[in-house]
């Protein structure tokens, strides 16, 4: 009788390069995924393909100057930029706008929010192949911009924010177009919503698909909506009420269930939230006082002092540090911090024990943003160190 030899076969490791440029990504972002089968063991996430040298060029040029930079740093969210270091600004000043500026301010960043979630929503439908999903929620999120440029003058690069107020006043024409707007996005914001509850081409791709702990999220500091969803009750519009945010009524939304069709659902609802915030501004509007100041009279010259202020992007918690040295027109040193360094960087560990297809759907469900997180640092791998080197070496290719 012959005894059959088992042969253990043994399990192979593959790297898998997601990205730079890959269909499911839309900015350029390299996820080196090593995979046993189909079963992702581990992740590296590398960056650097998209870097522009933002604080360095606010350090070369004025305060004022810099208002217009720091707006280019994201296309999505150039407002709420512009708004945290503007009130950087005015904290060296001491200088603050009136009540009316602050709530056209609030108007603006929420007309951003409303569009950058759906942006993301649909991102998420085409990914995972409802390609006609796509094309409605972009169709309606067309409304949402036509309303950025009723109220900032720009549809995309709102360039809305200034030292004192902002740079437009609306008029009654104006605010009736855009109360107008709201209303009927609002039932259409509740259909998508009701797609995503109910449809099996949805709920089968997201549910249950990189489920994370509200001990996830804050051991490795992620922000915005990822934390939300997984029952983290955290947003800077609610802890330091800037602007007019601490007289308007809203909802700081969360979930528990902490999954990628958790997060894509708290984006939902909060662009509800934010329709009702632009209708009641639209109706509580302060008729007292002029919200776009004299350009003219704005001090040229800065103080010495230094400011650090908090802005709830749509991402997340955005952070701005602005110092001061009291002897030029410039700043001395502009610190950005977006809400993607955190959520991109720190996400590795929500890819494992998933498969390959789910991974171009976790990091759409983390809503990322390349270009606005971008940071080069110079690593010597046989070393296993990193260094500092001169820009004038960086771009001589002499590193």
């Amino acid at each position: 009788m012959s005894m059959s030899k088992v042969v253990e076969i043994p399990i192979v490791t593959t790297e898998v390069p997601i990205g730079p440029q890959h269909p499911a990504l839309h900015e350029p972002i390299m996820l080196k995924v090593y995979a046993e089968g189909e079963r992702v063991v581990r992740v590296e996430i590398n960056t650097g393909y998209n870097h522009r040298g933002i604080e360095k060029l606010c350090e070369k040029n004025s305060f004022y100057r810099d208002i217009f930079i720091v707006g280019r740093v994201c296309g999505i969210c150039n407002a709420v930029h512009a708004n945290a270091y503007v009130r950087a600004l005015e904290q060296i000043l001491d200088l603050y706008p009136n009540k009316r500026a602050q709530y056209l301010r609030v108007l603006a960043m929420e007309l951003e929010r409303i569009h950058s979630h759906m942006l993301i929503n649909a991102v998420m439908a085409e990914i995972i192949g409802f390609e006609t999903l796509f094309m409605h929620i972009m169709l309606d999120r067309e409304k949402v911009m036509k309303a950025k440029e009723i109220l900032t003058g720009g549809r995309v690069m709102a360039d809305y924010m200034m030292v004192g107020g902002v740079r437009r006043d609306i008029d009654e024409e104006k605010r009736s177009r855009l109360r107008d707007i709201l209303l009927k996005l609002k039932p259409r914001v509740e259909y998508y919503k009701k797609i995503f509850e109910e449809d099996e081409t949805i709920t089968k791709r997201l549910i249950d698909v990189s489920r994370i702990s509200y001990r996830d999220v804050t051991s490795h500091g992620l922000v915005g909506p990822v934390a939300r969803a997984s029952g983290v009750k955290i947003d800077s519009r609610a802890s330091d009420k800037y602007d007019a945010y601490g007289e308007i009524p809203f909802n700081v939304v969360t979930r528990n269930e902490g999954d990628s069709w958790a997060r894509m659902m708290v984006r939902w609802d909060e662009v509800l939230e934010s329709i009702e915030m632009g209708l009641y501004i639209l109706e509580h509007l302060p008729s007292d006082g002029n919200p776009v100041p004299d350009e003219k009279r704005l001090p040229r010259k800065f103080p010495p002092g230094e400011a650090y202020t908090r802005v709830e992007a749509p991402r997340g918690e955005l952070t701005y540090y602005v110092m001061s040295d009291g002897k030029g027109q410039n700043p001395y040193r502009v610190k950005i911090r977006t809400p993607s360094v955190n959520n991109i960087i720190n996400s590795g560990f929500m890819y494992l024990e998933h498969s390959l297809a789910d991974v171009p759907v976790i990091l759409a469900s983390l809503d990322p943003c390349i270009s606005c997180m971008e940071r080069v640092t110079v690593v010597d791998l046989e070393k296993k160190t990193s260094y500092k080197v001169h820009l004038k070496d960086l771009a001589g290719g002499r590193v």
